[in-house]
């Protein structure tokens, strides 16, 4: 299992601390995305950032839209079925994606990614409120399977 996980608020007034793991995490820049593994050590560094990100699990299809439109090779090039074919054990963008997803790959293995994805603020309506947390009606924090809803709203 894979979390998606965007960075929601900036960076004015941010807790040293708080603003190393951001850097740990990459997540230098508001509206950032990274897909990271889920271990005891990235759950620990998510708990410590719940009050400036947004969190949840991502699925095998979203995972492949979300390469396929916004993932990037250094140089800024896109990443292509060709690509990943010849520099990975998958066949295609596909299977690439749902094996990230699962959690068995990390997304940072395929040469020359960039380990980020930059989307843009979220279309109709903007974010729920960037000082709640996602169960109480605002934007931050763990929000499991509609992370995907959010991330399709940023694409």
């Amino acid at each position: 299992m894979s979390f998606a996980v965007v960075r929601i608020r900036g960076t004015l007034n941010i807790k040293p601390n708080i603003k190393y793991t951001m850097e740990l995490l990459r997540l230098n820049r508001t509206n950032h995305c990274v897909v990271i593994p889920e271990t005891p050590e990235y759950i620990g560094m998510l708990k410590k950032v719940k009050d400036y990100v947004t969190w949840g699990e991502v699925s095998d299809e979203f995972m492949t839209e979300l390469i396929r439109t916004r993932g990037k090779l250094t140089g800024d090039q896109p990443i292509t079925d060709k690509y990943v074919k010849a520099n990975s054990d998958f066949k295609d963008i596909k299977d690439f994606a749902s094996a990230v997803s699962a959690g068995s790959v990390n997304y940072n293995s395929l040469k020359d990614v960039k380990p980020i994805f930059r989307l843009s603020p979220p279309n109709k309506g903007g974010y729920e409120g960037i000082k709640r947390s996602f169960q109480v009606g605002g934007a931050l924090g763990y929000r499991g399977e509609k992370i995907n809803v959010l991330i399709k709203r940023m694409l």
